[in-house]
Formats: C-alpha cells, structure tokens, sequence
C-alpha cells in the first residue's frame, strides 16, 4: 500500500474492539476518504469483539463485511492490511506484536500497553517492523489545539514561562455509583484513562518533561462494598526539558466537569488559554498596544485553522468529537501512503507512559523524579 498515487485504492481494515471507541474509529473511517479526500480508502473488512454474537451485531451495525470472535483471526487474515486497536488495554501488545509480525500497520487507542514494559515492547515491536504506527490522542487535534502549537512554534507568545494543564471530568464523582471497569487496575485509574490526554497534550505543545513531583490517592475506596482498586484523581508538578515550570491535575471525581481537557500557558509576549468544553474557542493574549486595551481575545475556529476547512467552510460553525477521531484516521492512512512517520506514533505513546512511571516512583520516593528517555 506504501507511496500509491491512485485516488480511491482500497485498504482493508480490521478494528480489534466493538464498543465506544470500536464504533467511533468505524464512524471515522467510513468519512475520512469523503472528508480528506484521501488517496488511500478504507474498506471495513472485519471487526472483532468478545463474542462472535457482539462481533457480529457491531459488524452489521457499523458496516464490516465480517465479525469474528477471536481478535487474532483478524490479525491473521490477508485481507485485513490494517488494524485499529479499540480494546482493552491488556491486549494492546500481543495484539500490536503479532500484526507488525505479519507487516501490517497498526493504530492503538492510548495508553500505549497496560504496563510502562508493554509499552515499551511496542515500541520495540515497530520499530523492527518498520510498519506505520500511531497512537489515539485524539483531543490535541482539534483545530483550535493545533493552532496553538503552532502560535507557540512561531513564538507569537515569547518564551514560554509557565504551563498548566488539566484533564478533569466528573462521571465518578458521585460516591454512592457502584464499582466498575474502571476501578478495577492501575490501567483504568485516572493515571492510566484520563492523565494521558493531558501529558500528551503537554508534550505536544511544550516539548519533553524532564522531572516531576507527583502524587495521586483514591478518594472513594469503596463503591457499593467493593475495593476500588485505582486512583480517582492525581496531580504533578514538572520541569520540561526547555527549562519551563508547569503543573497538571487530572481526576475523575471533579464534580461539575464533563470535559475539562483544558490548559493555560504564559509566555514573555502573550498567553493562550483553551478549555475542550469550548473546544472550536482559543482565547489569546498579546502583551502589546496600551495598557487600557490588552485583555484575552476568543478566536473562534474557522477555515484559516489547522484541519478545519475539510469539514466546514462557515468560520465559528465548529467541529465536534467525531471529527478528532476522523483526522487520525486521515493521519494514518498518510502514514500508509507515504511511509513516513506521523506524530503520535508508538514513541510518542511511549514518551506519555514514561512520565506516567516517574509519577508512581515520585509518590512512592516522596520526591522529585526524572523522567526516563528511551
């Protein structure tokens, strides 16, 4: 499929996983070759669930010309030539190891593996596959995100000072909601669902976190006589490699937010601040003209922004959830096309699992800790 020049050549995708995210990375790539007009167009080839009857219900749901019961029976199969993982994250490394075995590209919905070793065995995976890798951090890619990495690139805001971030949402809050998926490991806690987003956005915006000081508890330890087992929210202070102070918090508790994705970040010529809960808004501050007249002005998105014009020609008309999903698809069939890496790829999905380990060993050490660089 590498460096093909034919509008409209198909690609077989097989998505491990039929649920939320099953259904969302089926949505997109049934739109993206309409949207981006892309060279390469998905076909959906086979969708994979926990039980042939699931499977086969997703499959005729979202439009798969076949369902299987077992994911390494999609893996295996000639005619799927690329494969999304939307499953839970204790099977992201066998199923990523045997399809780059196989030389097929592969998506993997973050966090990377369940374990910073997971991670870093498909890193290992990919790279000696030399097979197109990418990992789902969707948030980042919203227009108005995009366009502040690129204020920030081009020094529209100076040299950055300062950067604070949070991922707060409040579907745990209440304490009287039973126990579930999500509290049962280290990998559905805060740390390892909602932290990602936020370091990756950090990273992405900032560049590499050097060292942090973190800490994390469980604030409701038991949920209808059942132990919850992971942490409901987390807090880090961190020093990035270019030498900036920055703060984040993430929590699943945060009674009153649904998607509180948001960031704040002061340089010596200006700020931007940018809440996912407004996301097609970037407020920006510019430290010139008088004094009377500074103050943050809202940029709402439009065709001139990054990724926006593909979905609407109306400035302030907005894009939505589906459509982050949508551009990485767009991103990875790029990557298929042209061979050529596409940020995040499983590195990238490494560098977040990293800074998600110096946390842990910050807590348990009750100091700074310097995150690892592989």
């Amino acid at each position: 499929m590498q460096n093909s020049q034919e509008i409209g050549q198909d690609i077989g995708i097989g998505i491990v996983g039929g649920g939320y995210m099953g259904k969302a990375h089926a949505a997109a790539m049934s739109a993206v070759g309409a949207v981006f007009e892309t060279k390469l167009r998905p076909r959906l080839e086979m969708i994979a669930a926990s039980s042939q009857a699931s499977a086969q219900r997703y499959a005729d749901a979202f439009g798969f010309a076949r369902a299987a019961s077992d994911w390494s029976e999609l893996v295996n199969d000639p005619a799927v030539e690329a494969v999304v993982i939307a499953s839970p994250q204790a099977f992201h490394r066998e199923i990523a190891e045997a399809a780059f075995a196989l030389g097929k590209p592969v998506f993997c919905e973050k966090p990377l593996g369940a374990s910073i070793d997971d991670a870093r065995a498909m890193v290992a995976a990919a790279e000696a596959s030399g097979q197109p890798n990418m990992v789902g951090f969707n948030y980042i890619r919203t227009p108005a995100s995009s366009y502040a990495r690129q204020l920030i690139e081009e020094g529209v805001i100076g040299d950055v000072t300062w950067f604070r971030g949070e991922h707060t949402e409040d579907f745990l809050a209440d304490p009287g909601l039973p126990a579930n998926w999500r509290t049962e490991d280290d990998a559905s806690g805060t740390l390892g669902d909602l932290a990602p987003h936020m370091i990756n956005c950090a990273l992405a915006l900032l560049g590499p976190i050097e060292s942090v000081m973190g800490d994390f508890e469980t604030v409701h330890t038991s949920r209808g006589g059942v132990a919850v087992k992971n942490d409901d929210h987390a807090q880090m202070m961190c020093r990035f490699t270019r030498g900036t102070m920055g703060h984040l918090y993430f929590s699943r508790i945060a009674t009153g937010r649904k998607m509180g994705y948001a960031y704040e970040i002061h340089g010596t010529k200006g700020a931007i601040r940018f809440d996912q809960e407004d996301q097609n808004a970037l407020w920006l501050y510019k430290a010139e003209g008088p004094e009377a007249q500074r103050g943050f002005t809202k940029i709402l998105t439009g065709p001139a922004h990054p990724n926006y014009l593909a979905f609407c020609q109306g400035p302030g008309h907005g894009t939505g959830y589906q459509d982050q999903i949508i551009i990485e698809a767009r991103d990875f069939l790029t990557a298929i096309e042209t061979g050529k890496a596409v940020w995040p790829t499983f590195k990238d999905g490494l560098a977040v699992s990293e800074v998600i380990e110096a946390i842990r060993a910050s807590k348990a050490n009750k100091t700074w800790a310097p995150v690892a660089s592989s």
